[in-house]
Protein backbone atom coordinates (compact mmCIF):
# COMPACT_ATOMS: atom_id res chain seq x y z
CA UNK A 1 0.00 0.00 0.00
CA UNK A 2 1.28 3.70 -0.69
CA UNK A 3 2.15 5.90 2.00
CA UNK A 4 -0.03 9.48 1.44
CA UNK A 5 2.84 11.95 1.96
CA UNK A 6 2.17 13.97 4.76
CA UNK A 7 0.76 17.55 3.98
CA UNK A 8 2.87 20.22 3.24
CA UNK A 9 3.61 23.21 6.42
CA UNK A 10 4.03 26.26 5.21
CA UNK A 11 5.63 28.88 7.03
CA UNK A 12 4.43 32.21 5.27
CA UNK A 13 7.29 34.05 6.82
CA UNK A 14 9.85 31.62 5.98
CA UNK A 15 8.71 30.73 2.41
CA UNK A 16 7.13 34.22 1.37
CA UNK A 17 9.09 36.96 2.84
CA UNK A 18 12.59 36.02 5.03
CA UNK A 19 11.94 39.19 6.60
CA UNK A 20 9.70 38.64 9.02
CA UNK A 21 10.75 35.03 9.42
CA UNK A 22 10.34 35.17 13.12
CA UNK A 23 7.21 37.49 13.16
CA UNK A 24 4.46 37.12 15.60
CA UNK A 25 2.05 38.79 12.63
CA UNK A 26 2.25 38.71 9.31
CA UNK A 27 0.11 41.03 6.54
CA UNK A 28 -0.24 40.76 2.55
CA UNK A 29 -2.53 41.66 0.04
CA UNK A 30 -4.28 38.54 -1.27
CA UNK A 31 -3.78 39.60 -4.52
CA UNK A 32 0.13 39.50 -4.11
CA UNK A 33 0.15 35.91 -2.02
CA UNK A 34 -2.07 34.76 -5.09
CA UNK A 35 0.91 36.21 -7.41
CA UNK A 36 3.25 34.57 -5.46
CA UNK A 37 1.66 31.21 -5.05
CA UNK A 38 -1.00 30.71 -7.39
CA UNK A 39 -5.12 31.34 -7.65
CA UNK A 40 -5.36 27.68 -7.23
CA UNK A 41 -3.60 27.04 -3.83
CA UNK A 42 -3.40 23.20 -3.23
CA UNK A 43 -3.86 21.40 0.42
CA UNK A 44 -1.65 22.71 3.17
CA UNK A 45 -1.45 23.55 6.70
CA UNK A 46 0.60 26.42 9.00
CA UNK A 47 1.90 24.75 12.30
CA UNK A 48 1.83 27.40 15.26
CA UNK A 49 -0.37 29.71 12.86
CA UNK A 50 -4.05 31.00 13.29
CA UNK A 51 -4.29 31.85 9.08
CA UNK A 52 -7.28 34.39 8.09
CA UNK A 53 -8.46 35.17 4.37
CA UNK A 54 -10.47 38.29 3.87
CA UNK A 55 -11.77 38.09 0.23
CA UNK A 56 -12.95 41.19 -0.60
CA UNK A 57 -14.53 40.47 -4.15
CA UNK A 58 -14.80 37.87 -6.63
CA UNK A 59 -15.37 33.44 -6.02
CA UNK A 60 -13.57 31.35 -3.64
CA UNK A 61 -14.18 27.87 -3.52
CA UNK A 62 -12.73 26.85 -0.10
CA UNK A 63 -11.87 23.45 1.57
CA UNK A 64 -11.17 23.54 5.38
CA UNK A 65 -10.63 20.45 6.71
CA UNK A 66 -13.31 18.01 5.38
CA UNK A 67 -15.84 20.60 4.46
CA UNK A 68 -16.33 22.55 1.31
CA UNK A 69 -17.42 26.27 0.37
CA UNK A 70 -18.34 28.40 -2.62
CA UNK A 71 -18.83 31.97 -1.87
CA UNK A 72 -18.70 34.93 -3.12
CA UNK A 73 -17.00 38.18 -1.60
CA UNK A 74 -16.75 39.86 1.12
CA UNK A 75 -16.45 36.51 2.85
CA UNK A 76 -13.49 35.60 5.23
CA UNK A 77 -12.56 32.42 6.32
CA UNK A 78 -10.40 31.48 9.70
CA UNK A 79 -7.59 28.28 9.68
CA UNK A 80 -6.43 27.34 13.52
CA UNK A 81 -3.10 25.56 13.47
CA UNK A 82 -2.53 22.69 11.17
CA UNK A 83 -6.03 22.08 10.21
CA UNK A 84 -5.33 21.08 6.30
CA UNK A 85 -7.11 23.87 3.73
CA UNK A 86 -6.99 24.78 0.22
CA UNK A 87 -9.06 27.03 -1.86
CA UNK A 88 -9.37 28.67 -5.23
CA UNK A 89 -9.68 32.46 -6.33
CA UNK A 90 -10.86 34.16 -9.32
CA UNK A 91 -8.36 36.20 -11.35
CA UNK A 92 -9.21 39.43 -9.89
CA UNK A 93 -10.23 38.41 -6.29
CA UNK A 94 -8.49 41.04 -3.50
CA UNK A 95 -8.42 41.07 -0.04
CA UNK A 96 -6.61 40.32 2.77
CA UNK A 97 -4.20 37.60 4.44
CA UNK A 98 -3.19 37.24 8.10
CA UNK A 99 -1.05 34.95 9.64
CA UNK A 100 -0.78 35.39 13.38
CA UNK A 101 1.05 33.17 16.06
CA UNK A 102 -1.05 30.42 17.64
CA UNK A 103 0.03 32.64 21.35
CA UNK A 104 -1.33 35.57 20.30
CA UNK A 105 -4.95 34.70 19.45
CA UNK A 106 -5.23 31.87 22.31
CA UNK A 107 -6.04 34.86 25.44
CA UNK A 108 -8.99 35.80 23.08
CA UNK A 109 -10.45 32.04 23.11
CA UNK A 110 -10.64 31.54 26.23
CA UNK A 111 -14.19 31.09 27.60
CA UNK A 112 -14.23 33.74 30.28
CA UNK A 113 -13.50 36.30 27.54
CA UNK A 114 -16.69 35.37 25.99
CA UNK A 115 -15.75 35.23 22.32
CA UNK A 116 -15.52 31.51 21.98
CA UNK A 117 -15.62 28.14 24.45
CA UNK A 118 -12.20 27.16 24.09
CA UNK A 119 -9.02 27.16 21.87
CA UNK A 120 -10.45 23.97 20.24
CA UNK A 121 -12.23 25.63 17.63
CA UNK A 122 -12.68 24.58 14.17
CA UNK A 123 -12.31 26.05 11.31
CA UNK A 124 -14.96 29.28 10.42
CA UNK A 125 -16.14 30.20 7.07
CA UNK A 126 -18.27 33.22 6.89
CA UNK A 127 -19.96 35.14 4.29
CA UNK A 128 -20.52 39.15 5.22
CA UNK A 129 -22.81 40.15 2.79
CA UNK A 130 -25.51 37.20 4.35
CA UNK A 131 -24.91 38.66 7.88
CA UNK A 132 -27.69 40.49 9.62
CA UNK A 133 -27.60 44.25 9.37
CA UNK A 134 -27.07 44.21 13.29
CA UNK A 135 -23.81 43.05 12.34
CA UNK A 136 -23.07 46.15 10.01
CA UNK A 137 -20.79 48.42 12.58
CA UNK A 138 -18.87 45.58 13.44
CA UNK A 139 -18.43 44.89 9.36
CA UNK A 140 -17.02 48.53 9.28
CA UNK A 141 -14.65 48.26 12.27
CA UNK A 142 -13.19 45.26 10.70
CA UNK A 143 -12.54 46.69 7.04
CA UNK A 144 -10.88 50.07 8.94
CA UNK A 145 -8.81 47.92 11.17
CA UNK A 146 -7.24 45.74 8.43
CA UNK A 147 -6.37 48.80 6.10
CA UNK A 148 -5.07 50.34 9.19
CA UNK A 149 -2.96 46.91 9.93
CA UNK A 150 -1.78 47.26 6.58
CA UNK A 151 -0.48 50.39 6.89
CA UNK A 152 1.23 49.75 10.09
CA UNK A 153 2.76 46.36 8.49
CA UNK A 154 4.05 48.61 5.38
CA UNK A 155 5.66 50.88 7.76
CA UNK A 156 8.44 51.01 9.99
CA UNK A 157 6.92 53.81 13.21
CA UNK A 158 8.50 53.52 16.73
CA UNK A 159 6.58 50.97 18.29
CA UNK A 160 5.16 48.98 14.97
CA UNK A 161 5.82 45.50 16.80
CA UNK A 162 3.16 46.48 19.35
CA UNK A 163 0.56 48.21 17.26
CA UNK A 164 0.32 45.21 14.91
CA UNK A 165 -0.22 43.08 17.40
CA UNK A 166 -2.50 45.33 19.11
CA UNK A 167 -4.41 45.66 15.80
CA UNK A 168 -4.33 41.87 14.96
CA UNK A 169 -6.00 41.35 18.37
CA UNK A 170 -9.06 43.84 17.65
CA UNK A 171 -9.06 42.64 14.16
CA UNK A 172 -9.43 38.68 15.65
CA UNK A 173 -11.83 39.98 18.06
CA UNK A 174 -14.35 41.39 14.90
CA UNK A 175 -14.28 38.01 13.51
CA UNK A 176 -15.05 36.27 16.45
CA UNK A 177 -17.98 38.35 17.05
CA UNK A 178 -18.88 37.95 13.36
CA UNK A 179 -18.34 34.51 13.57
CA UNK A 180 -20.88 33.78 16.66
CA UNK A 181 -23.48 31.49 14.53
CA UNK A 182 -20.38 29.34 13.43
CA UNK A 183 -19.05 28.93 16.34
CA UNK A 184 -22.16 28.17 18.24
CA UNK A 185 -22.78 25.19 15.66
CA UNK A 186 -19.66 23.80 15.26
CA UNK A 187 -19.26 20.18 16.51
CA UNK A 188 -16.38 19.07 19.02
CA UNK A 189 -12.71 18.25 16.44
CA UNK A 190 -10.84 15.06 17.11
CA UNK A 191 -9.61 13.70 20.35
CA UNK A 192 -6.26 13.75 18.87
CA UNK A 193 -6.57 16.97 17.78
CA UNK A 194 -7.93 17.96 21.30
CA UNK A 195 -4.45 16.51 22.93
CA UNK A 196 -2.38 18.48 20.26
CA UNK A 197 -3.86 22.06 21.03
CA UNK A 198 -3.80 21.28 25.08
CA UNK A 199 -0.15 19.86 24.46
CA UNK A 200 0.70 23.62 22.64
CA UNK A 201 -1.03 25.16 25.54
CA UNK A 202 1.19 23.64 28.21
CA UNK A 203 4.51 24.02 26.06
CA UNK A 204 3.58 28.14 26.27
CA UNK A 205 3.36 27.69 29.70
CA UNK A 206 6.16 25.58 30.69
CA UNK A 207 8.87 25.66 27.84
CA UNK A 208 11.41 27.66 30.24
CA UNK A 209 11.12 24.76 32.51
CA UNK A 210 12.43 22.24 30.15
CA UNK A 211 10.20 19.88 31.54
CA UNK A 212 10.44 16.34 30.25
CA UNK A 213 7.94 14.35 27.94
CA UNK A 214 6.91 11.98 30.62
CA UNK A 215 5.64 15.54 32.50
CA UNK A 216 3.64 16.60 29.59
CA UNK A 217 2.26 13.33 29.30
CA UNK A 218 0.86 13.18 32.24
CA UNK A 219 -0.19 16.76 32.81
CA UNK A 220 -2.34 15.76 29.63
CA UNK A 221 -3.40 12.45 31.01
CA UNK A 222 -1.86 9.86 28.38
CA UNK A 223 0.71 7.97 27.81
CA UNK A 224 4.17 9.43 25.95
CA UNK A 225 3.87 7.12 23.31
CA UNK A 226 0.38 8.43 22.19
CA UNK A 227 1.64 12.51 22.33
CA UNK A 228 4.28 11.47 20.13
CA UNK A 229 2.10 9.45 17.76
CA UNK A 230 -0.34 12.48 18.50
CA UNK A 231 2.22 14.93 17.18
CA UNK A 232 3.33 12.97 13.91
CA UNK A 233 -0.41 12.20 12.50
CA UNK A 234 -1.14 16.40 12.95
CA UNK A 235 2.22 17.79 12.60
CA UNK A 236 4.80 15.43 11.22
CA UNK A 237 7.15 15.66 14.11
CA UNK A 238 8.02 13.94 16.80
CA UNK A 239 6.94 15.71 20.47
CA UNK A 240 9.99 16.83 21.38
CA UNK A 241 10.75 18.47 18.28
CA UNK A 242 7.51 20.83 19.28
CA UNK A 243 8.97 21.99 22.60
CA UNK A 244 12.77 23.02 20.77
CA UNK A 245 10.99 24.65 18.21
CA UNK A 246 9.31 27.13 20.88
CA UNK A 247 12.52 27.10 22.58
CA UNK A 248 14.31 28.06 19.18
CA UNK A 249 11.61 30.77 18.68
CA UNK A 250 12.28 32.41 21.50
CA UNK A 251 15.73 32.19 21.39
CA UNK A 252 15.92 33.98 17.89
CA UNK A 253 12.84 36.81 19.06
CA UNK A 254 15.68 37.53 21.62
CA UNK A 255 18.49 37.86 20.01
CA UNK A 256 16.73 40.13 17.18
CA UNK A 257 15.12 42.54 19.60
CA UNK A 258 16.77 42.83 22.55
CA UNK A 259 20.46 44.06 23.56
CA UNK A 260 21.02 40.51 25.81
CA UNK A 261 24.05 39.16 25.73
CA UNK A 262 24.26 35.28 24.58
CA UNK A 263 25.03 34.19 27.83
CA UNK A 264 22.19 36.23 29.28
CA UNK A 265 19.58 34.65 26.89
CA UNK A 266 20.65 31.19 28.14
CA UNK A 267 19.37 31.95 31.39
CA UNK A 268 16.33 33.74 30.67
CA UNK A 269 15.42 30.52 28.60
CA UNK A 270 16.15 28.13 31.33
CA UNK A 271 19.81 26.92 30.56
CA UNK A 272 21.95 26.11 33.08
CA UNK A 273 25.18 26.12 30.65
CA UNK A 274 26.17 28.84 27.96
CA UNK A 275 28.28 26.11 25.85
CA UNK A 276 25.27 23.78 25.50
CA UNK A 277 22.47 26.52 24.88
CA UNK A 278 24.93 27.67 21.73
CA UNK A 279 25.24 23.65 20.80
CA UNK A 280 21.54 23.31 20.97
CA UNK A 281 20.98 26.44 19.32
CA UNK A 282 23.32 25.80 16.15
CA UNK A 283 22.07 22.23 15.96
CA UNK A 284 18.56 23.47 14.75
CA UNK A 285 19.42 26.76 13.65
CA UNK A 286 22.63 25.99 11.50
CA UNK A 287 24.55 28.59 13.16
CA UNK A 288 25.72 29.92 16.35
CA UNK A 289 23.85 32.41 18.26
CA UNK A 290 25.99 35.23 17.30
CA UNK A 291 26.37 34.52 14.07
CA UNK A 292 22.61 34.45 13.92
CA UNK A 293 22.32 37.95 15.58
CA UNK A 294 25.09 39.47 13.09
CA UNK A 295 23.48 37.61 9.85
CA UNK A 296 20.14 38.92 10.89
CA UNK A 297 20.59 42.37 11.76
CA UNK A 298 23.24 42.88 8.50
CA UNK A 299 19.90 42.10 6.61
Amino acid sequence: MAVRPPIPNIHIGQAYDQRYADAQVHYEALGKLADFFGRNMPVHRHDRFFQVHYVKSGTVRVYLDDQRYLQEGPMFFLTPPTIPHAFVTDAHSDGHVLTVSQQLVWPLLEESVGLAAGARIAPICVAVGDLDEAYADEVARLNLLFDQLRSEFAGSQPGRALSLEALTRLIFISLLRLSARSLTAQSSRSEDLHIFQRFNLHIEAHYLEHLPLSRYAQLLGVTEARLNDVCRRIADMPSKRLVFERLMQEAKRLLLFTGSTVNEICYQLGFKDPAYFSRFFTRHAGVTPGEYRLRSRAS
